[in-house]
């Protein structure tokens, strides 16, 4: 049993009883990280879905974080390591090796995850598995990031409104701006 799979379960949970409506588009993931803990093992022939953690780092100006990929730009995210202590820490570790940000602080007080998404198979990169993105919110200076990092182009501060993810852009503009 790895401590990731009981942290998922454990995340899992808080999350659903944080945001009782999205209980039904979790229960899969769930389903087969509580039956992973269980088991001690994956038992779904590698079925089971991806869980991929990420950052969501907000600047003063309420522009989120994204770092260059497939040709345009994307919010970070990584499947954690072995090495990861937690989710949280792997969604760390991805801003530091990627955009060479360590100075982050988060306004969440409880520690759940800002926003657990999830993509169907066919939807995604991953393959034939679903994907899903346990996100935590962080802030950040504009100036946080490393400057050759936006001067290349490997990162960019982009408005809410260019954050193609609809829940998640939605659920920062509530947050930051009180926009229902």
């Amino acid at each position: 049993m790895s401590v990731r799979e009981a942290q998922i379960v454990r995340e899992l949970l808080s999350y659903i009883h944080a945001f009782p409506a999205e209980q039904m588009a979790l229960m899969p993931v769930y389903d087969s990280s509580h039956d992973h803990v269980r088991r001690g093992e994956c038992t779904h022939e590698h079925r089971c879905p991806l869980v991929m953690t990420g950052a969501v780092v907000v600047d003063e100006h309420h522009r989120v974080l994204c770092l260059r990929h497939d040709g345009g730009y994307a919010l970070a995210e990584a499947e954690p390591e072995d090495k990861d202590d937690s989710l949280k820490e792997a969604a760390l570790r991805l801003l530091a090796e990627e955009a060479g940000v360590h100075d982050v602080w988060t306004d969440e007080v409880s520690g759940l995850p800002f926003l657990i998404d999830v993509t169907r198979p066919g939807l995604h990169r991953y393959g034939p598995r679903l994907r899903v993105g346990v996100r935590y919110l962080f802030r950040a200076h504009s100036g946080a990031v490393f400057p050759e990092s936006i001067a290349t182009g490997a990162a960019a501060w982009l408005p809410l409104s260019e954050i193609n993810i609809p829940h998640l852009r939605d659920r920062l503009q509530s947050h930051l701006i009180g926009v229902p």
